[in-house]
């Protein structure tokens, strides 16, 4: 998102046009005693929702701020990633709608598609049942029941989490809207020859029997074993040395390879090898796909089961030979490993191998394996007839966007180059499944003559076609497909719709870095084609939640942790304020329980401090707040706070930097407002100048409404609930105007005087920590001070300084009387003194003083003791030496600090 300030009061619609009460409301004085998030979720949720507050389209001459949500796949629960991806915009939503944007995010779910549908088939092979026993139309009944069940359950964790998201507008991948815009997309790039039908090598899934996505590939790190084999010349001029990983797959071998300037190779390449086993014959190839340097330098090309030696065979026109079927069983081509399972049939082709003289040996192998995420079977590179999207000509305008500077904003910007990478080397995409959940592949086939013909329906096929006898495709659309069209399709397109129109492009789409190619590359280059613009303006990418150690969250581990659980235990605002401020753009965060409890006991702070103000806002209305009138330095000092905090938080946010808008927010609240400025009201508050109080109250009615709502994004619901209870104007703090930056607040002089104030309350306490001496025990204060300027601040607020401090008794001067034994600090323009009779006992200080000496003298003896023993120094570690010698040093130090503050009592 590019750096946009707040919309101003004039661009900003009236409280009143969206329902706000025209009157103020008067404090509710009665607060309970402790916050119970639950309470406050039950009732707040509900009332947001009856109000329509967060339905787009209130705020016709508003400027518009768009979010799509990234659909959450309708497979089960969601986890605390996603809490934290949707936390992060809930954030920005209920910012721009309180800065008085037109602000839409649009809810929806994936039907994700072979996830969804492993799921189904899981819980039906509980039952003994396959999907082929109910047959298509039968077993989409029962995936769409899943779905309706799921896609409530997440309804439920959104509510729980308090997402203002726009339900009105809610779409699902698989609804119609969303299936006509696919379609059309389809068809479109059918008819420019971007989307054939061919032959190639894609990943398998032998459990799910389907095509898989890159993305749906976990690489895993596995012991196996390198298989050196010798492939003899037709002639018996000899013989050349390959290896592999997978031996059965030698069975669909139809050339070896060699680099064509490899000296060793330059008599054979031309020749015949006979293949091990099947006795079949294949040539020797010349291709600079090989690496010379490379083992032997020698590779056998299996163009049905390899993509580099689908290439390679498409260059020399070598035979395709598939080698088993869509379960991973060999087949006829296998011979006599017809029927075998592959991993049974590695086991018969090795032994059969030996037996021949022709594995030459089994080496130890530790490498990488894809594996079906779905299923976890090992995924095939297998040769297969699938439909692709010829991505090149897609690219290079997502490309040239990026370089032009027309393109997305990525955030962090390092994540451009990333984009970049895959883009620029992007190849034709597998967009056909194998499934029966999905988008059903807009194609038909005649019974009868095999003709095909694409288009957007079965009548406009048989239009088309002029045929009667079609039949649809069976096979399904990638999941990512209808996902990549999210940002425009959800809005209406290919519709000309008012929302399309009003709300796209989007503003920011917010995600995880590890679907950055497969997802929001996707929606780029499918958006510039058809819409001719940028989905988004900006890309903010955040990364994993991980467990306290860091390690990535999974099943196996047992370490994932419940979104739920952690609202259950301490409250959503608890929940979203840890995660979303413990982030930083691009990196991962690592979820812990005392973090959460930390947040929590924030929370309680926020309502300890509102309860405490409220009960000394007794009558008062919203009219009767009144910051313009005479104030005092705290005052004047909070008021410049509150201004600095919401000018940098409103910057903070703009530039996705929640990390620092939470440790912002937390200072503001605990430190200036709750720790000072609180603890200086009460002196206005319960004091007998009605003029001071009353100004007091305003400010304090003031300042704790606009920290409700700097706060509001992060917690709703325990702003929602205490800002119900303060003077307000308006139903809901949802719809309460941004605290925006007004200079006029602007007061660095009193900054100057409390940050004194506050410099001398904290050394004088620091003094007492030092002697032990409690604030129950009044002490003595003389304070130097530097010049007329800081003399005149003292003294006007001598009352702050001996409540704060406190003092019994208090002088203050340019060169002001003090006796010889004192303790003092020193602060910007001031020096303190507090003589000693007021804070100790002399004599017993000095007797506690000389105890310690003696315990310090023991243990410097004890160490020199230990380092003048030749023995302990000749065969102790260095290491332990060299502890002993600091501890030696350490121990002598605390001793002649002990001594001269002895000689300084003693005078």
């Amino acid at each position: 998102m590019a750096e946009q300030d707040q919309l101003t009061p004039a661009q900003q619609p009236e409280l009143e046009e969206n329902g706000g009460t025209l009157a103020g409301s008067g404090a509710k004085t009665e607060m309970p005693t402790t916050y119970d998030p639950k309470a406050a979720e039950q009732k707040w949720y509900p009332y947001w929702m009856e109000g329509g507050f967060f339905r787009a389209g209130q705020r016709p001459e508003a400027k518009p701020y768009t979010i799509v949500i990234p659909p959450p796949n309708v497979t089960g629960m969601l986890h605390i990633g996603h809490a934290l991806d949707f936390t992060l915009q809930d954030i920005l939503i209920r910012t721009k709608r309180m800065q008085g944007y037109d602000t839409l995010w649009l809810p929806g779910t994936d039907h994700a598609g072979i996830a969804t549908q492993t799921k189904v088939e899981q819980k039906l092979r509980a039952q003994n049942i396959s999907r082929y026993d109910l047959g298509r139309e039968k077993f989409l009944e029962q995936v769409w029941d899943w779905k309706d069940q799921y896609a409530a359950t997440i309804h439920e964790q959104w509510a729980k989490m308090g997402l203002s998201l726009d339900y009105s507008r809610e779409r699902f991948t698989l609804d119609e809207g969303l299936s006509k815009a696919v379609r059309e997309v389809f068809v479109k790039l059918y008819e420019k020859g971007l989307i054939y039908r061919g032959k190639r090598i894609i990943n398998w899934d032998p459990a799910a029997r389907t095509a898989l996505s890159d993305i749906e590939v976990e690489y895993k790190e596995v012991n196996g074993h390198l298989y050196h084999l010798r492939y003899p010349l037709k002639d018996g001029s000899g013989f050349i040395t390959v290896a592999t990983t997978r031996p059965e797959t030698m069975l669909g071998d139809t050339a070896v390879a060699v680099h064509p300037e490899d000296e060793r190779y330059k008599d054979m390449i031309g020749k015949t090898l006979v293949l091990p086993v099947v006795g079949r014959e294949i040539p020797v190839i010349a291709d600079e796909y090989v690496e010379k340097e490379f083992g032997s330098g020698a590779v056998k090309i299996t163009p049905a089961h390899d993509p580099n030696d689908f290439e390679v065979g498409q260059r020399h026109n070598l035979p395709q030979i598939v080698v088993m079927d869509e379960s991973g069983t060999m087949n006829s081509e296998a011979g006599p490993y017809q029927g075998q399972d592959r991993s049974e049939c590695r086991k018969n082709i090795v032994a059969d191998l030996k037996e021949q003289g022709v594995l030459i040996s089994i080496e130890d192998h530790v490498h990488q394996v894809g594996h079906s995420e779905r299923s976890g079977a090992v995924v095939e590179p297998y040769l297969s007839t699938q439909w692709f999207v010829a991505m090149q000509p897609l690219a290079e305008a997502a490309i040239q966007a990026q370089k032009d500077g027309s393109g997305v904003n990525f955030v962090p910007d390092r994540f451009e180059k990333i984009y970049l990478h895959w883009i620029e080397n992007v190849r034709d995409w597998c967009i056909s499944r194998q499934l029966w959940w999905g988008h059903r592949i807009p194609a038909w086939y005649s019974e009868s003559t095999g003709e095909m013909v694409v288009a957007r329906d079965e009548e406009e096929a048989r239009r088309i076609s002029g045929l009667s006898d079609l039949k649809q495709d069976e096979d399904v659309l990638d999941t990512w497909f209808s996902s990549g069209l999210w940002p425009f399709s959800t809005l209406g397109w290919p519709d000309d719709s008012e929302d399309l129109k009003r709300y796209y492009p989007t503003d920011v789409l917010v995600t995880g870095y590890d679907i950055i190619y497969f997802w929001v590359a996707r929606m780029i280059f499918t958006a510039l084609e058809f819409t001719g613009e940028k989905p988004f303006s900006d890309v903010l990418i955040h990364g994993l939640v991980r467990d306290a150690e860091g390690r990535k969250m999974s099943k196996s581990l047992g370490n994932g942790v419940d979104p739920l659980e952690v609202i259950e235990k301490y409250g959503a605002d608890a929940m979203r304020f840890m995660i979303s401020t413990g982030s930083t753009p691009g990196q991962d965060l690592r979820f812990r329980w005392e973090k959460v409890e930390q947040a929590r006991n924030f929370a309680n702070k926020i309502w300890n401090a509102s309860r405490f103000a409220l009960m000394n806002l007794e009558g008062v209305a919203f009219e009767d707040i009144d910051i313009s009138g005479k104030l005092g330095t705290a005052d004047r000092w909070i008021l410049h706070r509150l201004n600095e905090t919401s000018r940098d938080i409103s910057r903070l946010i703009n530039a996705y930097d929640f990390g620092e808008t939470g440790r912002l927010l937390y200072n503001f609240i605990w430190d200036d407002l709750c720790d000072w400025y609180i603890e200086f009201a009460k002196l206005s508050l319960y004091g007998s100048d009605a003029e001071a109080k009353r100004s007091t109250q305003s400010v304090l009615a003031y300042v704790l409404d606009r920290t409700l709502r700097l706060i509001h994004p992060f917690m709703p619901y325990i702003s929602e609930e205490i800002w119900q209870h303060l003077p307000h104007q308006g139903e809901t703090i949802t719809l309460a105007a941004w605290p925006q930056y007004d200079a006029a607040l602007e007061n660095p002089d009193a900054v100057a005087e409390m940050n004194l104030l506050m410099d001398l309350i904290r050394a004088v306490r620091n003094i007492r920590a030092e002697v032990n001496v409690p604030m129950s025990k009044k002490v003595e204060l003389i304070v130097k001070a530097g010049s007329e300027e800081t003399l005149a601040i003292i003294e006007r607020n001598n009352v702050y300084i001996s409540r704060f401090a406190g003092t019994s008794s208090f002088e203050a001067g340019l060169h002001p009387e003090a006796p010889e034994k004192v303790m003092s600090a020193v602060i910007t323009g001031a020096e303190l003194l507090l003589p000693l009779s007021g804070l100790i006992d002399i004599e017993q200080e000095i007797a506690r003083l000389e105890k310690e000496v003696q315990t310090l003298n023991s243990e410097v003896e004890r160490v020199d003791k230990k380092l003048g023993n030749p023995g302990f120094v000749a065969k102790a570690p260095a290491k332990v030496i060299e502890e002993e010698r600091a501890k030696q040093a350490d121990y002598s130090a605390k001793r002649e600090k002990v001594l001269a503050r002895i000689a300084e009592l003693r005078g």
